[in-house]
């Protein structure tokens, strides 16, 4: 069972799940088509019974944070993932038997701004009291307990940026960039823990299948960048001069808080679990990587 099917990440796993012979359903707050079933995760509304029995759950939905945070806006990007993630879990408790393994998305924004130190699984989170993200994260986290008091492995996937031509972040930078318009973010300076799109899926499928894994796990690639060098290498790839460099405080007059939690934030983010796990990444580095998911050259394998 699939939540958040037809965002960046869950529009791509369905498929690769299908393809790999899974029986797939998903739970959506407008269901259409065969395998949808509804719920509202803010009204409290979920019953798993219609769907019989339910061997896994990929838990990807959210509010998208990609937008100017008003306090309404900061209240629905909480309320989605933890009134969300609590509610699924104490469904998922409930039944009998319950499912073998619930993948529950988080972010390395529960990291908060760390400069350039190296962070693993086993480093601490950021300040919930002055980091939104990071505290968000964390309760985000937390709110799978139900599943995890019944016996659930559960497993955090705690996503970097997501490189995808058909959305996210890389999405809303492709336009000004093939204009040439690009340039570094703030001093260029802060670490970007991304990671291809093909990599997440796989992961996410490691995730499900690897029954040694289990908690927060890092899903980044293991070569993260200083934004300089990723807006650098994303003009090479296009073609395109990247000369247009955007002060810290455009973008904080711009976006407000969001630019300081998420552009403007430093997080190296090393995926340590995955690695240990044996997993291989396809795009290890990021020119590749953004070759492929722009329509170019295939990756090589990296093995941990």
């Amino acid at each position: 069972m699939v939540t958040g099917a037809g965002g960046l990440i869950g529009s791509a796993l369905l498929p690769s799940l299908t393809g790999a012979g899974y029986r797939v359903s998903r739970l959506t707050r407008r269901p259409h088509g065969p395998g949808a079933f509804p719920w509202d995760p803010l009204g409290g509304v979920l019953d798993l019974r219609q769907l019989g029995r339910i061997d896994g759950v990929v838990h990807l939905a959210g509010e998208n944070i990609a937008k100017r945070w008003t306090p309404a806006r900061k209240a629905r990007i909480r309320d989605s993932r933890v009134r969300g993630t609590r509610l699924l879990s104490e469904a998922l408790a409930a039944l009998d038997p319950p499912p073998r393994v619930l993948v529950s998305a988080s972010a390395t924004g529960i990291y908060g701004n760390r400069g350039s130190e190296l962070l693993s699984e086993s480093s601490p989170p950021g300040d919930p009291d002055t980091d939104f993200l990071a505290a968000v994260c964390q309760a985000w986290e937390a709110a799978a307990d139900p599943a995890r008091a019944a016996g659930i492995r559960v497993i955090h996937p705690r996503l970097g940026l997501v490189l995808s031509a058909h959305g996210g972040a890389l999405g809303k930078l492709l336009p000004p960039f093939r204009l040439g318009l690009g340039g570094p973010q703030g001093n260029g300076s802060q670490w970007m823990s991304w990671i291809a799109i093909d990599d997440v899926i796989s992961a996410v499928r490691h995730l499900i299948e690897n029954e040694r894994l289990e908690g927060p796990v890092n899903v980044t690639a293991p070569e993260p960048v200083v934004n300089r060098d990723f807006v650098r290498t994303l003009g090479q790839v296009l073609g395109r001069p990247t000369p247009f460099a955007v002060p810290a405080t455009v973008l904080r007059l711009a976006l407000g808080e969001m630019a300081n939690s998420t552009i403007l934030a430093s997080a190296r983010v090393h995926p340590a679990k995955l690695m240990q796990a044996g997993y291989r990444f396809e795009f290890p580095v990021l020119e590749p990587a953004f070759r492929h998911v722009l329509g170019g050259d295939p990756g090589t394998s990296f093995q941990a």
